[in-house]
């Protein structure tokens, strides 16, 4: 004999998924925000290099 009964487990089964997906999308854009940064300060260094070349 299940815990819970089906008919009430359900809704954890679907709680603990939607806090699942939410963490997942929180980790990606906390990703995305590091990428973009990083990104933007590799080009500013690239910039200066080019002006101190010439």
């Amino acid at each position: 004999m299940p815990a819970l009964p089906l008919e009430e487990a359900g809704k954890y089964v679907a709680g603990a998924y939607v806090v699942f997906l939410t963490l997942i999308l929180v980790y990606v854009a906390i990703m995305g925000a590091k990428i973009s940064r990083i990104e933007r300060e590799v080009t500013e260094l690239l910039e200066l290099e080019e002006r101190e070349a010439r």
